[in-house]
């Protein structure tokens, strides 16, 4: 096994999972009990262990390669209506993005302007903490239009890759965002990018404060802070059982701009936010 090869991921239940040498070394404790959104996994996670989520990440590696030179890269259906690769890829397509700065195992932050390889990178990737480059993973993105940030390290730096973007000759860019610093970071910086904070589980109302004051959209994941603190001001919810918040209203022209292009039924009505799920994650943490 090559040391240098490891990928963190904070996988269902903000699980802390260790991956080296395609095999997973390592699995922490889920810090909640149940997910709507892992039940509908393609391969679910019906109890929120350290066993099942073992196998989940297990059947990811065999599936589409994940953390290793197999990864596949491109994706085609949502997997479901509103998660933050839906949005993305759904507004490049339609014109309203010019790119997207998002995160892949294997390659780190990256410059993505296919809708087909936004969905296909992030619709498969739970939230990424670390990665170590796999040359034929960022060769297979080059391949599909992306421009990876540091092929030499795979860096995770998403101010950086909005930076890159920006060089690039893009101007109407998102960015995915997991730290509440960097969120507010890259707003003062680049007041025109998109930011879309992700991966909110277990953030303090703190962070959900800056997370809500400086993104355009916030999933809110299994954070009870989120759901309490950007319900307050935001201009519109999607979905319930994981709602994603629009804080402006460039935010909510994508969530409307996804809405119009599905074939799904939808319901929209004015109501006092957050309108709560038949079916939510617990804890909320």
């Amino acid at each position: 096994m090559d040391d240098r090869d490891e990928h963190i991921i904070e996988a269902a239940g903000k699980c802390r999972v260790v991956v080296k040498g395609g095999r997973v070394v390592e699995v922490g404790t889920p810090q909640i009990e149940d997910c709507p959104l892992a039940r509908r996994f393609a391969f679910p996670v019906k109890e929120m262990t350290m066993e099942e989520i073992r196998k989940n990440i297990e059947e990811r590696i065999r599936s589409f390669g994940m953390c290793t030179p197999e990864r596949e890269v491109l994706a085609g259906p949502d997997f479901v209506l509103f998660g933050a690769s839906e949005l993305l890829s759904s507004a490049v397509r339609r014109g309203d993005l010019d790119a997207a700065v998002i995160v892949s195992d294997g390659a780190g932050t990256l410059v993505a302007t296919n809708p087909s390889l936004i969905q296909g990178i992030g619709g498969r990737m739970s939230g990424l903490v670390f990665t170590s480059p796999i040359p034929e993973v960022i060769a297979r993105i080059e391949e599909n239009g992306g421009t990876v940030l540091d092929p030499a390290t795979a860096v995770i730096d998403q101010a950086a890759g909005v930076g890159l973007a920006a060089k690039l000759g893009h101007r109407r860019i998102a960015v995915t965002i997991a730290v509440a610093a960097e969120a507010a970071a890259i707003r003062a910086q680049f007041p025109d990018a998109v930011i879309v904070a992700v991966h909110t589980t277990g953030i303090s109302q703190e962070d959900a404060a800056l997370m809500a004051g400086a993104a355009d959209l916030v999933t809110a994941c299994a954070s009870q802070h989120v759901r309490e603190v950007a319900a307050k001001t935001a201009l519109l919810q999607a979905g319930t059982s994981i709602p994603v918040f629009a804080m402006t209203p460039a935010g909510k022209a994508i969530i409307l701009g996804k809405v119009g292009e599905t074939d799904q039924p939808v319901i929209v009505h004015g109501a006092r936010l957050p309108v709560p799920g038949s079916q939510s994650p617990s804890p909320l943490c």
